[in-house]
């Protein structure tokens, strides 16, 4: 089977907090509650609306639980339609997208975020041709930390766990990958309440022009692992 890199989106390919951050103060802001500053809002982002929705409402005063999912909808209402105004690839994504395609790698997204708006997010900032198969969180009845959600997304991107690493930026990222067997890389400036070196992954790196280097040393040590293994057979 081919070899497939799998990028987690939100934090890791993409500094979308601008966005997500505008949005959810809106929302805030129709509630009558304090605006959070983007910091704040950044440790409440990665395990879906409805939990950024309950995370913020509790900093700024509670919230009832019975009102949580007209707020989650309320706030995708207010994101979606900008949801590409602020936000960007982070520095190096590009040139380490070309560099690993050219090397014969498949890309893929898995992400927590609904499907449609990481396309056309990926679409908005022209990076949507790189990807051959994108899962969001709608996509399969379980998502990240669910390792299902990885094994689907190498499986819609013609891959196997043993010939893929995965790049993430949280628990849920580098918890998935590795109940998947699969390899992980964790970028040290995306969205974790977690240090990021704290967060298990067998590589961290500071910037995009690392990730070449790091997918292919995680692929040869993975290779070395299994002709191991195979010999004391």
């Amino acid at each position: 089977m081919a070899k497939a890199v799998v990028f987690d989106l939100d934090g890791t390919l993409i500094d979308s907090l601008p966005d997500i951050a505008f949005a959810f103060n809106q929302l805030l802001l129709e509630n009558g509650r304090r605006q959070l500053p983007p910091e704040e809002v950044r440790v409440m982002v990665g395990d879906g609306a409805a939990t950024l929705v309950r995370r913020g409402f509790e900093a700024t005063g509670g919230v009832e639980a019975d009102r949580l999912a007209a707020l989650s909808e309320r706030f995708v209402a207010i994101y979606e339609p900008i949801s590409a105004e602020r936000t960007r690839p982070w520095p190096g994504v590009v040139a380490a997208l070309d560099a690993l395609r050219a090397a014969g790698w498949r890309l893929a997204v898995c992400t927590n975020k609904p499907g449609g708006p990481t396309r056309e997010i990926l679409t908005s900032l022209g990076l949507a041709g790189y990807f051959g198969a994108v899962l969001g969180g709608d996509a399969v009845p379980f998502r990240k930390p669910d390792p299902r959600h990885v094994l689907a997304t190498l499986e819609a991107a013609g891959a196997a766990a043993a010939d893929a690493v995965f790049v993430g930026d949280s628990p849920n990222d580098i918890n998935a990958a590795k109940a998947a067997g699969v390899p992980v890389i964790a970028v040290s400036f995306g969205y974790t309440r977690i240090a990021p070196a704290e967060l298990g992954a067998d590589r961290l790196i500071d910037h995009f022009d690392e990730l070449v280097a790091a997918v292919e040393e995680l692929s040869e040590a993975a290779k070395r692992d299994c002709q191991a293994q195979t010999a004391r057979l």
